[in-house]
């Protein structure tokens, strides 16, 4: 039986004088770097534009970034920045919301498919959501190294002692918690493991949306399960049958069930696979 674990991680990996790199932002940008290169090879596969990557990273990373942000912002503590608005900007103090991202990157990728590939936005879905599946994993592992986003206390063995944590210090020491980071992460993993294999094995990008749906059931519907073991974000939260992020995950569970079901009830495509990117038009 394992015994309970005391994380004491640096969140730093390194310092070069006043520079610093942390896990976190490294699990960001690898995460990213992975995922443009799994999806260029989905491109070159189906025989898509090179110059649509460069295009759709751009789209992508901004989306996340401020939606995310502003998920935070009008989610989880609208009071707050309502009144004091220039702290919306302050991101390095913490404040990101996966819902929001979320939202930012479905309105991203649908003006991605209205100016750039002119295509229906559930095959963008159905690549990229591949990949955010693996991004959301490493994110995940980050907030680990940062010691945030954990859960209730537990007796469990495998609990955690957040002792690098004020929040940790200040309402559960020196008990031990749930690492729900580590849930998540491997809740994640395995997603991506599978859309990988629905893709490449089964050729499921011919059932438009399929993919997407699978994404969003994996995604939210686990979110669901794993908020019962975490702790609240801000203190409204308190009082609700169900907290925030599981109101949040309710639509999104719903979309996904009615694209799979959408998927699986029309015709399968039959798609060309060239094995090289198209030329650009010009």
């Amino acid at each position: 039986m394992l015994a309970f674990v005391t994380w004491d991680v640096s969140p730093d990996l390194f310092s070069l004088g006043p520079f610093t790199v942390r896990w976190y932002g490294l699990m960001f940008a690898l995460g990213f770097w992975i995922g443009y290169n799994l999806v260029a090879k989905m491109f070159k596969r189906e025989g898509a534009p090179e110059s649509w990557l460069g295009i759709l990273l751009i789209y992508v990373a901004v989306a996340t970034i401020v939606g995310a942000r502003l998920g935070h912002v009008f989610f989880y503590q609208w009071d707050y920045y309502s009144a004091h608005p220039a702290k919306i900007l302050a991101t390095w103090e913490g404040g990101l919301a996966s819902h929001g991202g979320a939202i930012g990157i479905i309105i991203a990728v649908i003006l991605f498919s209205i100016f750039t590939t002119k295509r229906s936005p559930l095959w963008t879905f159905d690549r990229l959501t591949i990949v955010i599946a693996l991004v959301g994993g490493m994110i995940r592992c980050g907030n680990l190294m940062n010691s945030e986003i954990f859960g209730h206390a537990t007796t469990l063995p495998w609990g955690f002692r957040f002792v690098r944590s004020v929040e940790w210090q200040t309402l559960f020491a020196p008990e031990a918690c749930h690492p729900t980071q580590i849930y998540e992460a491997l809740t994640y993993f395995a997603l991506f493991a599978l859309m990988m294999w629905m893709y490449w094995k089964k050729n499921v990008g011919e059932r438009p949306g399929l993919l997407f749906g699978t994404f969003l059931i994996g995604t939210f519907a686990t979110r669901i399960l794993w908020e019962t073991v975490k702790n609240d974000q801000v203190a409204f939260e308190a009082d609700m049958a169900l907290n925030m992020g599981q109101w949040l995950s309710i639509p999104f569970v719903v979309l996904g069930i009615w694209l799979v079901i959408r998927a699986m009830r029309r015709p399968r495509l039959r798609l060309a696979y060239p094995g090289h990117f198209a030329p650009d038009k010009k």
